[in-house]
């Protein structure tokens, strides 16, 4: 599933070549994705693109009354097309420019979303999500505050998207390990001093993601037809019962709330 790793590096790869362009039209082959594309993105014709930015996983498109909202559920990925390609079975959206590019969204899985929103403030999609990761104000003082009382596990914590958005799976079992802390530790029980080096951790792990591509673990693809090379750099998700790393210790790998957890109890604690 695309995280927020993923769609970063997405709009950091389509974004010069979009600002600014016209969109000519949209064509849509299929409506049936997670949520029925919206029946205002048939209707957007000769509108400029004024910014492409993400909130948590999801992609938006800027115009001058609104915003294309897009998820990429299971399976979605887009694709920047620099001339006309005959579409294949999955590829259901077509954002078409004045210039001839086209921006093509592909879901196998149809458990993404193209949306649009003309208050993203006011979107019960939006309305309730946390923090960004990598923004200042997510620190240590902010994430003490949210956990002092939970009883949950940390990795649950992390991945709550009221507190912090966008840490998935693969990424929060990244940042744990990174920062020394097994994913089943209850939250409240955490010092300041590991919550600290546990937001340091987060903001590294998310940060390397999106500068290798994001992780391809099945079919996602970057905009530009390449994987995800963060898949390359995984220390522990994915590898259960191959030596640890650093220690050498054999990686575990549990379910905790129908997740798979991976740690090192080594280096672990």
């Amino acid at each position: 599933m695309p995280e927020l790793p993923e769609v970063e590096a997405c709009r950091i790869n389509i974004k010069p070549y979009l600002i600014n362009q016209v969109i000519n039209y949209i064509i849509v082959r299929n409506i049936n994705l997670r949520w029925p594309v919206s029946p205002e993105i048939l209707q957007i014709k000769n509108q400029s693109i004024l910014s492409i930015k993400r909130r948590a996983k999801y992609l938006l498109i800027q115009l001058k009354f609104g915003w294309i909202v897009m998820h990429f559920g299971m399976s979605g990925r887009l694709s920047l097309l620099s001339r006309y390609i005959p579409p294949q079975k999955h590829d259901h959206i077509d954002i078409v420019m004045k210039n001839q590019n086209i921006l093509r969204y592909t879901d196998q899985r149809r458990f993404g979303a193209c949306l649009w929103i003309s208050d993203l403030s006011k979107n019960v999609l939006f309305k309730n999500l946390g923090l960004e990761p990598l923004t200042d104000t997510f620190n240590n003082v902010y994430l003490s505050s949210k956990i002092c009382l939970k009883k949950n596990t940390i990795k649950q914590s992390i991945m709550d998207n009221k507190i912090v958005v966008g840490v998935g799976n693969i990424y929060a079992n990244e940042s744990l390990f990174a920062a020394g802390i097994i994913p089943s530790r209850i939250s409240m029980n955490l010092s300041n001093k590991e919550v600290k080096f546990l937001v340091c951790n987060i903001k590294s792990v998310l940060l390397k993601a999106i500068k290798h591509g994001g992780t391809t673990l099945s079919n996602f693809l970057q905009s530009n037809g390449e994987p995800g090379y963060f898949t390359q750099q995984l220390k522990v998700y994915g590898r259960a019962n191959e030596p640890c790393l650093i220690c050498g210790t054999k990686i575990i790998k549990c379910k905790y709330a129908s997740r798979s957890s991976y740690w090192c109890p080594e280096c672990q604690l």
